[in-house]
């Protein structure tokens, strides 16, 4: 396991964007893949968007494609999530989590950060 930290979270008004920032503690981030999850106190983790260890290709959830997009730094042992045209719907604790597994199950995941809270005002 590794340790991960999130900032960048905020209030924000719709229509706005914002960055998110997962700072990793290890070295050799390459080995993992590296995700981005979401939840609200009224649904289970939503899966947002992965990205693959050192070519790193991106893959995103469905129903979220378009306005998230996420990458990775790995000299600087950093991911990140950039979300564009915040909707009210956005509102979330999002986390930041790594896993030797390319998967969207958040299951699959053995590390996770803190999380930071996203707001979205109308």
């Amino acid at each position: 396991q590794i340790q991960l930290e999130e900032s960048g979270g905020g209030l924000v008004q719709a229509g706005e964007s914002l960055t998110l920032s997962c700072a990793a503690s290890r070295d050799n981030l390459s080995r993992y893949v590296m995700a981005w999850f979401r939840q609200t106190p009224a649904k289970e983790r939503e899966f947002v968007a992965r990205i693959s260890q050192t070519v790193g290709t991106p893959f995103y959830s469905d129903s979220l494609k378009g306005r998230f997009t996420i990458s990775r730094d790995n000299a600087k042992n950093m991911a990140y999530l950039q979300i564009d045209s915040l909707k009210p719907e956005d509102t979330a604790v999002y986390y930041c989590a790594a896993s030797r597994r390319l998967s969207t199950m958040y299951q699959a995941y053995d590390s996770w950060g803190q999380g930071t809270q996203v707001t979205v005002s109308a």
